[in-house]
């Protein structure tokens, strides 16, 4: 079980990153928050959390910044019909903290707005996860993590269409989507863009 990586980014990108460690490179899968967190890091040691998920196809490891990431994404995935994949949409769409409001206050419908959450599943999520979630210490406000600082340009757009298809999406969707939320605010960051889209998808 690996608890935790430490080592240099060495590339970064909405939903992967890079962490060189011991001369061995590891490909983990983020979220949002995460890659908020580390953007500016590059070449920079970094320490991410690890949730080791290993079945008989493949072996993919999540990283989180912080600790509570990790245990609210672990927990996410104690929930019947929440995959890793699943989860790791689930805590794309919304920051930790809106999240835990989410399932405190039972709205079901705000949860069940991203792609493949129905209300069934959204509606369980909160009756397993209610009292445990309460319980998590996210120290502090996820929401004030650094936001990526970057031009309006095909870059935004190509971040967040690459995201987009790395969660599964066709990319023609993706696409689609993206443009019509830049055309209506071409002021948003990548994440901003790919949260919305998760919406709309």
């Amino acid at each position: 079980m690996i608890e935790y990586i430490k080592g240099k980014l060495a590339e970064l990108e909405p939903m992967q990153a890079v962490v060189e460690a011991a001369g061995i490179g590891y490909d983990i899968a983020i979220t949002l928050p995460t890659y908020s967190a580390l953007v500016g890091q590059e070449e920079k040691e970094v320490k991410l959390f690890i949730t080791e998920v290993i079945r008989e196809d493949t072996h993919e490891l999540y990283g989180f910044v912080e600790r509570a990431e990790r245990q609210l994404f672990e927990l996410l995935m104690t929930v019947s019909g929440v995959g890793a994949a699943t989860a790791r949409m689930i805590m794309s769409a919304f920051s930790a903290e809106e999240l835990r409001m989410l399932i405190a206050t039972g709205n079901s419908k705000g949860m069940a707005k991203v792609k493949g959450l129905g209300p069934k599943t959204a509606q369980r999520i909160i009756v397993d996860l209610k009292d445990k979630a309460l319980k998590l210490d996210l120290g502090g406000d996820p929401t004030e993590l650094p936001m990526l600082d970057v031009e309006v340009d095909s870059g935004v757009k190509a971040e967040a269409v690459s995201a987009l298809t790395m969660l599964g999406f066709a990319a023609a969707a993706s696409v689609k989507a993206v443009d019509k939320i830049l055309k209506g605010d071409a002021t948003l960051k990548v994440e901003a863009v790919i949260r919305e889209a998760l919406k709309m998808l």
